[in-house]
Order: structure tokens, then C-alpha cells, then sequence
């Protein structure tokens, strides 16, 4: 697709308009300033311990980069961040893998509008739930059902769904359930689920929503990601191309942070529970955190696994145009010497 072709779908305006100021710093002088965003959800714990002990601000300052600036906001669901970031409010964000995908191929060619994967994230029990007993498996879901996703279309929820939905199906038929979706952050979603009052019958969801959910009797599961995906990573880290070819120490930087991050988790699942639940509240107790923590499904690393699942698949479908021949086209070269898949 061609800036032109870009431009039509109104997502990039915002961010073309940006682009000037983005594009106009030295080369040689790397940003005193960072702006990142996380979402709601275990999935995020990484970025969330890394913007509670300030581990950019440490790795930033022994790469010699002196003392940052860094802002965080919560955005959930891959159209809003990938709205931010085209809106060049963002440098660098956690999101879904599909909705990291949908703007690497959208964008790709267009150097003020180029992103580049930084690094994997993560991975957890990514479930579907409804309050109706009657909805046993997919097939049962009728148009009047409407399932609660983070964003519509691209979110890691709803592709998960599809992929789901064209193993049952066929490929075909992958859409099949999306006139019944509604976009919702987590934690809006959890409240309509489990309040029953609402046309909301089922949520994707992530933990600790999902084991708030099934804490519920009224609420069970009917299928998890798990199911056609394994252990894939689910979210990834991304930002503009251009950002990371000015800031090489930055990323540098933040990879360390990121691995440091990872590794207090490994180590202090207690304390970074507590942390999860002072930055991200979900109504969960410490102690439920860490059950999480310690689920098989839950896994965190930097390095990138299984991403290519999603790629082909919305390749296949034609939800992006540009595939992937593989993980390093999706990501930054700093990242090319580990193991991904």
C-alpha cells in the first residue's frame, strides 16, 4: 500500500502530520524523553514492573543516555494504540500481536509511517466466557449474542476468535462471529459479563478477568486460545521504525530493561503481583496474581515466539497485504540474534 493508498483509510492522517518532528531529530542526539503505553491484564506485567522501579531510567542512564523522561498511559485494544501511535503520541507500546501486524503491513514501504517489532512480550490463558449456559462451543453463539474483545477486527482477541473460529468452520468462514463482537476494554467487559444485565453474553479475556470470570458460577469457558495456538506469544512490544533507527542506545536500553523486568518476575512473583495490582488495579488479590504467575500458559519473555502463526493466517484471510516471510522482518535487528519463531 502507497502513502496515498494509506491516507484513504484515515488512520494515518494524525500521525503523517507528526511524522515532520519525528523525523527531524539528529541522529546524534537521542530522545531525553520517552512515551510508552500498557494495556489492562497479566499480558502487560512486564511493561507494568518496568514502569513501577523505573528499570528504563536505570538501563538508559548505564547506556549512557544520562537521566530520561518517561510518561505511561493505559490504552487497551489494537485499533486505539495503533491510533496513538499513527497519531505520533506514542513511542513505544504493548499491544496484541494481530493488531501490531495489521499496522506493520499497512504501513510498511512508507518511511514516516513505517513501525518495526522491538520485542515479545508475553503470553497467558487467553479465554472465552459467557454468562449463558446454553453456549457450549462456538456453534452456538447466535447473532443476538454479543461477545465483549478489546477492539473489534484486530485486536489480539478477536483474531484469536477467527483463527478459532475457521478451525470449527473453515477458513471460509473465519468472520463468521464478527457481526456479534463489541469493542470493550477488559475491564468494561468483566463488569457487563458478570453484571448479566447487559447484551453482553461472552468476553475474551485475558487473566486476571478471565479467572475473575470463572470465579463466578454463573460464568463458564468455552474455548481458549490455547486450543489452536500453543504457547504463541500473544503480545508484543512495537514503535516507529524511524524512532528506533535515531535511538539505537535507547533500544538497546530498553531491551535491558525489558529482560530485567522479566527476570524480577521469574524471581519475585510475590512482589510483582503486588506491583501489577498497585499499577494496574483489578480487584484481584496478591495472592490470586500469583496463581497466575504460576499457570503453564502464563510465560513471559523478549524474545518472540510462534508470531508468524498469526501472520500467515490473516495473510491467508487478507487481513494484511504485505506478509511476513519471517519473525525478523516483523522485528528490530537488535533482536535478531535470539531464538524466535
Amino acid at each position: 500500500m502507497n502513502r496515498r493508498d494509506l491516507l484513504r483509510t484515515g488512520a494515518a492522517l494524525p500521525f503523517l502530520s507528526a511524522a515532520p518532528a519525528i523525523l527531524s531529530r539528529p541522529a546524534h542526539a537521542e530522545v531525553s524523553k520517552v512515551r510508552l503505553s500498557h494495556g489492562y491484564g497479566i499480558l502487560y506485567l512486564p511493561l507494568i514492573v518496568m514502569r513501577d522501579r523505573k528499570l528504563l531510567e536505570k538501563q538508559a542512564e548505564k547506556a549512557g543516555l544520562g537521566t530520561i523522561e518517561v510518561t505511561w498511559q493505559n490504552l487497551d485494544g489494537g485499533n486505539v494504540i495503533n491510533d496513538a501511535m499513527l497519531a505520533g503520541s506514542l513511542d513505544i507500546a504493548g499491544t496484541g500481536a494481530p493488531g501490531f501486524m495489521t499496522l506493520w503491513s499497512r504501513a510498511r514501504g512508507i518511511p514516516r509511517s513505517e513501525i518495526i517489532g522491538v520485542s515479545g512480550m508475553s503470553t497467558c490463558a487467553l479465554v472465552l466466557n459467557t454468562n449463558k449456559p446454553n453456549i457450549k462451543t462456538l456453534g452456538d453463539f447466535t447473532a443476538s449474542d454479543k461477545i465483549a474483545l478489546p477492539g473489534i477486527k484486530t485486536s489480539l482477541a478477536a483474531v484469536v476468535l477467527q483463527i478459532l473460529v475457521a478451525k470449527q468452520f473453515g477458513q471460509a468462514n473465519y468472520a463468521k462471529l464478527d457481526p456479534m463482537t463489541v469493542g470493550l476494554p477488559h475491564p468494561d467487559a468483566f463488569a457487563a459479563l458478570t453484571s448479566g444485565r447487559t447484551e453482553i453474553v461472552a468476553h475474551f479475556a485475558s487473566p486476571p478477568y478471565s479467572n475473575r470470570e470463572l470465579a463466578d458460577p454463573k460464568i463458564h469457558k468455552v474455548i481458549a486460545a490455547s486450543e489452536a495456538l500453543g504457547d504463541s506469544t500473544l503480545d508484543v512490544i512495537f514503535a516507529p521504525k524511524q524512532f528506533t533507527l535515531n535511538n539505537p542506545k535507547m533500544m538497546t536500553a530498553f531491551l535491558a530493561a525489558q529482560d530485567e523486568a522479566n527476570d524480577f518476575i521469574a524471581k519475585n512473583k510475590a512482589e510483582a503481583a503486588a506491583i501489577f495490582n498497585r499499577v494496574s488495579p483489578s480487584g484481584t488479590t496478591d495472592e490470586d496474581v500469583v496463581k497466575m504467575l504460576e499457570e503453564p500458559d502464563t510465560r513471559f519473555s523478549a524474545t518472540p515466539h510462534g508470531v508468524m502463526e498469526f501472520a500467515n493466517f490473516m495473510g491467508a484471510v487478507g487481513t494484511i497485504k504485505t506478509r511476513p516471510t519471517g519473525w525478523k522482518d516483523l522485528f528490530m535487528p537488535e533482536l535478531h540474534d535470539r531464538q524466535g519463531s
